[in-house]
């Protein structure tokens, strides 16, 4: 009983992060055209209801009455930071550089433990986060004609993100993970109403940069098909987040965890399939390196007893 509720916790997260990989194929797709804010809006529009019926039948309506509304907030709004600026980084990077450096969002994670919640870092935890840094830094290639700057959004995105997922860990003791996921977008949607605003009133449209141009673009009404592509990241959003979230119920979190990493294999395919991208030799070989040192670093915690009895999840 127990293989079968592991494989298919397997099954659902893996299946969740395929899906949350084809929104970011979505949002490339749109980023020349729209604002992300824009996006951003219509995709928490959609995902509103389908989180209000996943909240009534974990918890309860009544538990979005959380006595810990302000921290929910804060992680919102941290979470804000980190997803806008992964969108941003998409118009200017290819899919799997940009994910790539994403993925060094578990490392970061480990980093911030030790001053956050005490934990104690190992020798080899430590030698694994050099090594996922390194692969960072192949990626990046700084110092040299290859370096894109909009690279520095996706390293912004994993380390915003992982204070979210500290955060997180300490919110999960008692708030359910619809619970924060509703307030997740609830931030999102009145963060871009903000951002869109700010930047209309003061009169900027355009800064000359495909990544900044994406943040600042004023909204125009979308076409049918890109309405609808917009309108699907939201369904996409509550539907994988759920898959997700089920997935660390029914099965051991150290033995899921690894699967989110079959979010780079996705990327790739992507961004070869979609928009004829061919990821450099320094991109894979980043990635390799990031992926080696996220599964050591994912060993080494199943290793020891977990705080929180949930790994955290790169999902977007």
């Amino acid at each position: 009983m127990r293989s079968n509720r592991n494989l298919f916790g397997i099954a659902s997260l893996t299946f969740g992060v395929m899906l949350f990989s084809t929104q970011d194929a979505i949002i490339k797709s749109i980023s020349h055209d729209h604002a992300v804010t824009l996006a951003m809006a219509i995709r928490c529009i959609v995902a509103l209801p389908l989180l209000l019926i996943l909240v009534h039948f974990e918890c309860g309506i009544a538990k979005l009455r959380s006595p810990l509304f302000w921290a929910l907030v804060m992680r919102g709004g941290i979470l804000l930071v980190a997803y806008t600026t992964y969108y941003m980084a998409l118009p200017a990077l290819p899919l799997a550089e940009a994910i790539a450096l994403f993925f060094a969002a578990p490392i970061i994670v480990t980093i911030l433990s030790v001053p956050m919640l005490g934990e104690k870092v190992s020798g080899q935890s430590w030698a694994a986060i050099a090594l996922g840094f390194i692969g960072v830094l192949v990626i990046l290639q700084p110092g040299t004609a290859l370096f894109n700057p909009a690279a520095l959004f996706s390293l912004v995105s994993a380390a915003t993100y992982a204070l979210a997922m500290i955060i997180a860990r300490r919110l999960g003791v008692s708030e359910p993970a619809t619970v924060m996921a509703f307030y997740q977008n609830a931030v999102y949607f009145l963060g871009a109403i903000f951002i869109a605003g700010f930047f209309s009133i003061a009169g900027i449209d355009q800064l000359g940069h495909p990544s900044l141009d994406f943040l600042v673009r004023s909204w125009a009404w979308p076409n049918n098909y890109d309405l609808f592509l917009m309108g699907i990241c939201g369904a996409i959003a509550a539907v994988a987040m759920s898959l997700l979230t089920n997935a660390y119920r029914m099965a051991d979190a150290n033995l899921v965890t690894v699967f989110e990493y079959t979010g780079m294999f996705w990327a790739p395919l992507w961004g070869f399939l979609f928009f004829s991208e061919i990821p450099r030799w320094t991109t894979l070989t980043g990635l390799g390196l990031i992926l080696v040192a996220g599964l050591i670093s994912v060993k080494l915690a199943a290793a020891k007893p977990s705080q929180s009895g949930q790994a955290p999840s790169t999902a977007r």
